[in-house]
C-alpha cells in the first residue's frame, strides 16, 4: 500500500474591510434583520469596494497560506482558483495570481463548480500531489459575488458576499492528509442557480443588461431541499470510504450557505454543537471561498490539533456537491 498522501500544509484567507449589516440592507431593499437572520443565519457580510477585484483577495489569501506552509513561490507547481466570479472571462484569474506571487514554475487555471469549487479543486490537487507530479499545489476558493447581485432582489442580495480562502496541498505521509473525497453533478437542475448572460448563450448586450440577466438568479426552495439530502449523503459516503463514522469527526466544516441547511445536515449526521463550525453569521455565503475561510479561522485559532478528523462538504450551482475527509 502506498504511503503517499496530500496534506494541507498551510492555510490563509482575505476578506474585504467593508462590513454590511442587515440593518444596512434594511435601508436599500424590502427586508429586515429579523427576516434575514431567521431564514439564513446571516447578520453581516463583507462586500468588496469598487476598485477591488477577485485577484485582490486571491493574492492575499494565497500569500498567507504559503507563508504558513513555509513554501516559496518557485516551489509551487500548480495553482487552481475555484470561482464563478473571475477578474475577466479571459485570462484565467489563476494566471494573474501566478504572476503576482512570482510562482513562475506553476501551471495555473481556474475551475468553475459553484459553491463546491474548493472541494473539487482540492480533489484535483490531491491527485497531482499523490502521483508525484507536484510537490506543492496552491488551491484558492474565492468569490466576489457582490458585483453580480441585483441589490433590489432580497432573495439573493442578503445572502451572498465576498472573500477568498487558500490552502497549500503538499506531499506528506499517510495517515495524514486527504483520506477520501467525492464529487457529484446533476445538470438537470442547472437552472436552479444561474447567471444567465455574459457567456456565449447570451452575450453582453444592451438588451441583456436591460433585462437584468447579468445578475445571479436562484430558486431557493428547490435548492434547499436538494442541498440537505445531497450533503448528508456525500458526508456519509466519504466517511465510510475512509473507514470512519460521524462520531470520529472532530470538525465538520460545511459550506456556509444557510444556517438552516447546516443545522439540518448536522442533525442528520449527528454532528452538532461545537463540532460543527459556523461563521455564516459574520461572512454570509461566500460560495467557493466559504470552506477555506472557515478552515483558516479554526486553524489560526489553534482549534485544530494533529490527528484531528475534518469533514468538509459543499453544494452549489450546477448543481454540484462534494465532500472530503482530512486527517490533520
Amino acid at each position: 500500500m502506498s504511503t503517499a498522501s496530500a496534506i494541507i500544509s498551510g492555510t490563509g484567507m482575505s476578506v474585504p474591510d467593508r462590513v454590511v449589516t442587515n440593518q444596512d440592507l434594511e435601508k436599500i431593499v424590502n427586508t429586515s434583520d429579523k427576516w434575514i437572520t431567521s431564514r439564513t443565519g446571516i447578520r453581516e457580510r463583507r462586500i468588496a469596494g469598487k476598485d477591488e477585484k477577485l485577484s485582490t483577495f486571491c493574492i492575499k489569501a494565497a500569500q498567507a497560506a504559503m507563508d504558513a506552509a513555509g513554501v516559496t513561490p518557485p516551489e509551487i507547481a500548480m495553482i487552481i482558483v475555484a470561482t464563478v466570479t473571475p477578474d475577466h472571462p479571459i485570462p484565467a484569474t489563476a494566471c494573474i495570481v501566478q504572476n503576482a506571487l512570482g510562482c513562475k514554475n506553476a501551471a495555473a487555471f481556474d475551475m468553475q463548480a459553484g459553491c463546491s469549487g474548493f472541494i473539487y479543486a482540492q480533489s484535483v490537487a490531491k491527485q497531482f500531489v499523490v502521483s508525484g507530479r507536484c510537490k506543492h499545489v496552491l488551491v484558492i476558493g474565492a468569490e466576489i459575488l457582490s458585483k453580480f447581485l441585483n441589490w433590489e432582489d432580497r432573495a439573493t442580495c442578503v445572502i451572498f458576499a465576498d472573500g477568498a480562502g487558500a490552502v497549500v496541498m503538499s506531499e506528506g505521509d499517510f495517515p495524514r492528509g486527504v483520506l477520501s473525497s467525492a464529487m457529484y453533478t446533476d445538470g438537470d437542475m442547472a437552472d436552479f442557480i444561474t447567471l444567465p448572460a455574459g457567456g456565449s448563450a447570451i452575450p453582453p448586450s444592451a438588451e441583456s443588461l436591460e433585462q437584468g440577466q447579468h445578475f445571479i438568479q436562484m430558486r431557493g426552495n428547490e435548492t434547499f431541499k436538494m442541498a440537505v439530502r445531497s450533503l448528508a449523503g456525500v458526508c456519509r459516503e466519504v466517511l465510510e470510504s475512509a473507514g470512519l463514522t460521524p462520531g470520529d469527526v472532530n470538525w465538520f466544516i460545511p459550506h456556509q450557505a444557510n444556517q438552516r441547511i447546516i443545522g439540518a445536515v448536522g442533525e442528520r449526521l449527528g454532528i452538532t454543537g461545537e463540532r460543527c463550525y459556523v461563521n455564516i453569521d459574520r461572512f454570509g455565503n461566500t460560495s467557493a471561498a466559504s470552506i477555506p475561510i472557515a478552515l483558516d479561522e479554526i486553524v489560526r485559532a489553534g482549534k485544530v490539533k494533529e490527528g484531528d478528523i475534518l469533514l468538509m462538504a459543499a453544494f452549489g450551482a450546477g448543481l454540484t456537491w462534494a465532500g472530503s475527509v482530512v486527517r490533520w
